[in-house]
């Protein structure tokens, strides 16, 4: 599955679409930035409700590629911004974390 793939096959709104399209490797749920750190894996798609440019420095420094924030959560302009510059792709969608990440898993083993 491709980064863009969130978008286009699962419906999930492209936020900041300034990424290099390439396989996502996998993905991680979780609100607790010092978990993402330690246990994600490089080329992932995080799954949080964390909207903030933090989620982005620590998506960054796991090598994750790609951001879905769920729940509709308002995505501030300093994280949009930071994302642009990380070219880590952020998506939005209204579905809480348990759905997403079962959406997201399917879709990486088919």
């Amino acid at each position: 599955m491709m980064i863009s793939e969130l978008g286009s096959s699962l419906g999930y709104d492209l936020i900041q679409s300034k990424f290099e399209d390439r396989p996502l490797c996998g993905g991680f749920t979780s609100d607790l930035l010092s978990d993402v750190m330690g246990k994600a894996k490089t080329d992932s798609v995080l799954i949080t409700i964390q909207a903030h440019k933090n989620t982005v420095a620590v998506s960054s420094l796991a090598g994750i590629c790609a951001i879905v924030v769920c729940s509709n959560r308002p995505i501030p302009d300093d994280m949009l911004s930071a994302a642009t510059d990380e070219a880590i792709a952020v998506f939005r969608t209204p579905h809480n974390q348990f759905e997403v990440s079962g959406i997201v898993w399917n879709a990486l083993k088919g």
